[in-house]
């Protein structure tokens, strides 16, 4: 269910190519859209980090029968502005398993080699049959006070290219291919919440953090993650949550250590992180956020 991978994954994928057929997808708006206001509602969709997710190791031990004790961005987010919260996310999706709930996913529908997830065994902070994508069309008709969607997807599918590949996924080729269909299915999702929803309200990118600011090659996987996010995102008229730089100025004084800095799980001993951001690290999430959206 971890949403980041190792260090040894360096990304030097080039981005020009993500951006490729990107506007045929998307449909321009110029109507700017409605204000976040007390009471109206937020959509989130994502992955463990969105999720709230707590490795086991945890102290104390994560209740994962009880969603509500995972309090992610977006239940910080919405608590803040007094918001209505639908948090769709789930530990381990990628971004082929939000579209396809029989997709490869690093632990949430299935996992590698097992038809066995987290939502076969536990409760999601949301109750629905299918595809994330899926739940986020309905709800997006059903609820015409929808005033913000969140997304923040794709580092599963690092996992799962490390775990599926014979050299971890390190050579360009693959990373480039893995960036190209991270990005092909941000577009299919957002021109889905679009022109299939027909939503016409705040749409905003969470952006990963890095788990050591102090590391390039850690900081080159977030990086590029991101830009890959960013880039394909941009043609359906989104915000961008700096994730990334939120933390990274919380870590500053921490030698950039974002586990120093108590920014990440703490695994039951001093220096000892999980790589799902702690309360603190949920709170600077939500904090970039709300830097993002209009009000």
């Amino acid at each position: 269910m971890t949403p980041l991978v190792p260090a040894r994954l360096m990304l030097t994928a080039t981005f020009a190519l993500l951006l490729t057929a990107s506007g045929a997808l998307a449909k321009s708006t110029s109507t700017r859209p409605a204000p976040l206001t007390p009471g109206s509602r937020y959509l989130a969709l994502g992955d463990s980090v969105t999720f709230g997710y707590m490795e086991g190791q945890v102290v104390p031990k994560p209740n994962y029968k009880d969603a509500a004790s995972f309090p992610g961005y977006p239940e910080q987010f919405g608590a803040a502005q007094h918001v209505i919260v639908a948090n769709a996310s789930c530990p381990g999706e990628t971004s082929s398993s939000l579209i396809d709930v029989k997709a490869q996913s690093n632990g949430c529908e299935n996992a590698i080699g097992s038809s066995v997830g987290y939502r076969t065994a536990f409760p999601l902070h949301v109750k629905y049959k299918g595809s994330q994508l899926a739940y986020a069309l309905g709800y997006l008709q059903a609820h015409k006070n929808v005033r913000l969607v969140s997304l923040m997807i794709g580092a599963n599918d690092y996992f799962v290219c490390l775990r599926t590949t014979k050299d971890g996924c390190t050579s360009k080729s693959e990373q480039q291919a893995l960036l190209i269909k991270i990005a092909h299915n941000v577009r299919l999702i957002l021109s889905s919440i679009r022109n299939k929803a027909h939503y016409k309200g705040q749409v905003a990118i969470v952006n990963y953090y890095s788990l050591n600011y102090a590391q390039a090659a850690v900081n080159a996987q977030s990086l590029a993650l991101d830009h890959a996010l960013d880039s394909a995102a941009k043609p359906f008229h989104v915000e961008i949550a700096d994730g990334y730089g939120e933390l990274k100025a919380a870590a500053l004084h921490f030698g950039g250590s974002t586990c120093g800095a108590g920014l990440l799980t703490q695994l039951g001993s001093p220096g000892n992180c999980g790589v799902h951001p702690s309360y603190a690290g949920q709170a600077l999430l939500a904090q970039a956020l709300a830097k993002a959206v209009r009000f």
